[in-house]
């Protein structure tokens, strides 16, 4: 019976913890739960110890597939087997961190093992931003993007300064109710140590919000206004090729263009200050990079934009690269025929009525679906099985387009992230240090259907227009398309699942926020703190080693 009860107990503080830190990726507003959700872990944690309970780990890791699964369902519906994967894989590396977390323990004694949990698992956040596979999505202090208001400082830590935050919190929440339940509070703790810990909790919760509002209330919006008109043509893309040609989508985007650009057709060009149509990701397939001129709907849009004066536009493309080479030029390339090997890219491409254009390749590709990891190894795997994994190539470095501005000649440096891109916050800087001025994120959701997904990836466009200061002109394929402003406040979006069209003004900014400048010193501090507890513990697993 008392096993019975033990078992429950640990089971439910699993659960508590995977349903405390869910809410906060699922409902807006709700960030503050995972400041205390990772007590109930800490304390299934402490309990099972305490009660002398073998295989901890089936009680960690189902928590993190848990709370995987609550948070992160919504992949399979574009493809089960990587939905499954992604939680799967991911709860499996949180469960070595904490295993590692419960390693220490037998080495290091008193508040030094939490210290190296909170540190390894920030370290492994940051780390996953640069990862072959990644999977960045649960970071920590990406439950904060339903609630803006309270991390504006973001603009000098990143989101990883969330992470930090949370650990804080939960860290010393788990010590004080610690403290209460071994007697330590009454027994050991004087009034000054009291005292400290009640100050030190409550400067943790109030002090980073309140800062957070007094810069939320006093920031100015940088007045320099560039007006967007953002289409979301709504096609289904399980049906996008069978149910319309690329020529008949093209029509549907020139059609809403044209009736939101009537004020502008054949206006003066002194008066024709620059306008950016937006259309979402992979909107068309038939790009060559080798002759762009090739692709029928590129020559489309240049030919309606002659009658709309200083007009540009941005739309997604995959795009493809033809190489002639007698071997294969690359482990990625596809064979054409003989002599001659395709490369494909997930592309933005810039242009106007001139014809001049511009093409940025997504670099922060989605693993399997679009691009094939260490494809020295998998893309010969994947030959043999029929080459069913994704091959694009991203690009080297980061690059902006530029909008003209035919007044005057001079061009407006504009960054646009590829959908993916914009869950990374570190990587999303390059694109200001760039001498980006304001940010166009261009997507498709419709994968996912009508789930938590499409609205996380909305929300988390918000954390990096307050990391970067940066207004954000957001296009999605069925939705949600929004204008972001340089405060994280959606200030204009769409519908879901609906035909639709903003066209709004975008803020220009020139200014360089700290995290822009310094880039992520909470993950690489954590890094060092983390790599230093390491060292150490593995010097005393080998001296205890010896002594045995």
């Amino acid at each position: 019976m008392r096993n019975s009860r033990l078992q429950l107990l640990l089971w439910g503080l699993c659960i508590l913890f995977a349903v405390l830190m869910s809410i906060p990726y699922i409902v807006p507003h709700t960030g503050f739960m995972a400041l205390f959700g990772i007590v109930p872990l800490l304390m299934m944690d402490r309990v099972a110890s305490m009660s002398g309970v073998r295989r901890i780990w089936i009680y960690h890791y189902s928590a993190f597939v848990l709370w995987n699964a609550f948070t992160t369902f919504w992949v399979c519906n574009a493809t089960v087997g990587g939905g499954i994967f992604a939680v799967l894989a991911n709860a499996f590396q949180m469960s070595v961190i904490f295993a590692l977390f419960r390693l220490s323990k037998r080495y290091f004694s008193g508040i030094l093992p939490y210290i190296f949990l909170a540190a390894a698992w920030i370290a492994w956040e940051r780390f996953y931003f640069e990862a072959e596979i990644s999977w960045p999505w649960l970071v920590l202090g990406n439950a904060f993007a339903g609630s803006i208001k309270t991390i504006q400082w973001y603009e000098f830590t990143g989101t990883l300064g969330g992470s930090l935050w949370i650990w804080l919190c939960n860290l010393s929440v788990f010590g004080l109710l610690t403290a209460l339940s071994d007697g330590s509070w009454q027994e050991k703790w004087n009034m000054k140590a009291k005292t400290s810990a009640i100050v030190w909790l409550a400067i943790l919760f109030i002090l980073p919000p309140a800062a957070s509002m007094a810069i939320y209330m006093t920031y100015e919006e940088k007045q320099d206004p560039m007006e967007f008109l953002i289409l979301q043509p709504n096609i289904d893309p399980y049906n996008k090729f069978q149910a319309l040609s690329q020529s008949q989508q093209n029509a549907i985007l020139e059609d809403m263009a044209e009736k939101a650009l009537a004020d502008r057709k054949d206006i003066d060009t002194a008066a024709a200050a620059p306008l950016v149509v937006l259309a979402p990701e992979t909107f068309t397939n038939d790009v060559i990079t080798n002759d762009i001129t090739y692709s029928s709907t590129f020559r489309r849009f240049v030919t309606f934009l002659k009658d709309y004066p200083g007009v540009n536009m941005i739309f997604g493309a995959s795009s493809y690269e033809y190489i002639d080479s007698a071997g294969k030029p690359s482990h990625t390339a596809r064979k054409v025929r003989d002599g001659r090997w395709v490369e494909s890219h997930n592309s933005a491409i810039m242009t106007d009525g001139s014809g001049r254009h511009e093409i940025f390749h997504k670099n922060k590709l989605v693993v399997a679906v679009e691009k094939t990891p260490y494809p020295a190894l998998f893309c010969r795997i994947d030959d043999m099985l029929g080459g069913v994994m994704g091959r694009c190539i991203g690009q080297d470095s980061i690059s902006v387009l530029h909008c003209r501005d035919i007044r005057n000649g001079e061009t407006v440096p504009v960054g646009c992230a590829i959908c993916y891109e914009s869950v990374y916050g570190e990587y999303y800087t390059g694109y200001v240090r760039k001498g980006a001025k304001a940010m166009t994120i261009i997507t498709n959701d419709a994968w996912w259907g009508d789930t938590p997904g499409y609205r996380q990836h909305l929300r988390y466009a918000s954390l990096r227009a307050i990391e970067t200061r940066r207004s954000i002109a957001r296009c999605a394929n069925t939705g949600i398309s929004a204008i972001i402003d340089q405060r994280g406040n959606i200030i204009e979006r769409t519908p879901w699942w609906e035909k639709a069209a903003i066209r709004g003004n975008v803020n220009m900014n020139d200014e360089i926020t700290y995290f822009v400048k310094t880039g992520d010193v909470p993950g690489r501090l954590c890094t060092a703190v983390f790599s230093l507890l390491a060292l150490a513990l593995i010097v005393r697993i080998c001296l205890k080693g010896k002594k045995s």
